[in-house]
């Protein structure tokens, strides 16, 4: 059953980018469903390695990581962004 999921615009537009991407690499299509899927099995199988996972759960506890909540809010209100912000990240050009 496919089910309807919201992205911030710029998650959105790196998602249809990495399916440009992985498109000219497999020299077919790749939908933006099948490259969540791809990504996810990535994930899962770096993260497989016992060393990679040990890594990755320290940096995600040391970052500075927004609440669900606050990433909502700060991706719905984009003309409230503020390059102060320690989360800001100017959109590249």
């Amino acid at each position: 059953m496919v089910k309807p999921l919201n992205l911030p615009l710029r998650v959105y537009e790196d998602l249809h980018q990495v399916s440009e991407e992985l498109t000219l690499m497999a020299k077919k299509p790749v939908s933006m469903s099948m490259t969540i899927d791809l990504l996810i099995g990535i994930y899962r199988a770096h993260l497989s390695n016992p060393c990679a996972l040990d890594a990755f759960s320290q940096q995600l506890r040391a970052s500075n990581m927004m609440s669900p909540q606050e990433y909502d809010k700060y991706w719905d209100e984009p003309t409230k962004q503020n390059p102060d912000d320690p989360h800001f990240k100017p959109k590249k050009q």
